[in-house]
């Protein structure tokens, strides 16, 4: 396998706290930057609002106006990565929205008029019914969803370099044996190279995207730890 680009040199997206920055105020940059913002985490949220008791549609109605009334009244000004994890940030926003904002989501519904954002609501409902529903508290659902949405977002970024180099075939092939536990032992010596190459890059690029959504890199591994937690629950 030949070495894979630096996420520099892929040109990867920026870290989420400048996206933050970036999606202040009412430009078309602004509404690009909260488009991006929406695009990798709503569901999340969506899944913590069903969780909760949100019906679908209403669950629906407020991530839409949650985003829509951020871009509106400016609210990510006041966010600060000192303050800790991203995630918290995010759901402690959305809490905020809930319990202060309830007339303005209402009138915000879906968009209230602004551009609405791009999200495949049919899809999101068929996830969320594939939830582990025992026990499960809104808190844990949206801590679930976001650590699949990480995983995710992991896999885009690996395909694109394997996809660059013209080896797409090649990762498509080998993409459900990257978190298997039995190494293929019996494999032939070249593909076990390829599978050790593949995943030593799958967790280097999981680190940067986990580094991008907490405040210190010192808070890297325990967040890890953390979000490979709620899978175990």
């Amino acid at each position: 396998m030949q070495p894979t680009p630096t996420s520099q040199q892929a040109g990867f997206a920026p870290t989420r706290w400048s996206l933050i920055a970036a999606a202040q105020g009412r430009s078309e940059p602004a509404r690009a930057a909260l488009g991006e913002l929406c695009e990798l985490y709503w569901y999340p949220l969506y899944a913590y609002l069903r969780r909760r008791g949100s019906r679908e549609s209403d669950a629906q109605d407020e991530v839409q106006g949650f985003f829509a009334d951020l871009l509106a009244r400016e609210a990510l000004s006041a966010a600060d990565p000192a303050r800790g994890r991203f995630r918290s940030f995010l759901l402690a926003s959305l809490s905020n929205h809930l319990s202060h904002e309830r007339d303005r989501a209402q009138a915000l519904k879906r968009g209230g008029g602004a551009r609405p954002l791009s999200i495949d609501w049919l899809s999101a409902e068929e996830r969320f019914r594939l939830e582990p529903a025992a026990a499960d508290t809104p808190e844990r659902a949206f801590e679930r969803a976001w650590a699949a949405a990480l995983l995710e977002r992991t896999l885009a970024r690996l395909e694109q370099e394997f996809e660059a180099q013209g080896r797409g075939a090649l990762f498509r092939e080998l993409r459900e044996r990257i978190g298997e536990r039995n190494r293929g032992a019996t494999d032939p010596p070249a593909l076990r190279v390829t599978l050790h190459r593949l995943r030593k890059r799958y967790r280097e690029i999981l680190r940067e995207e986990v580094a991008q959504t907490v405040a210190r890199p010192e808070d890297v591994d325990e967040e890890l730890r953390a979000l490979f937690e709620v899978f175990s629950r």
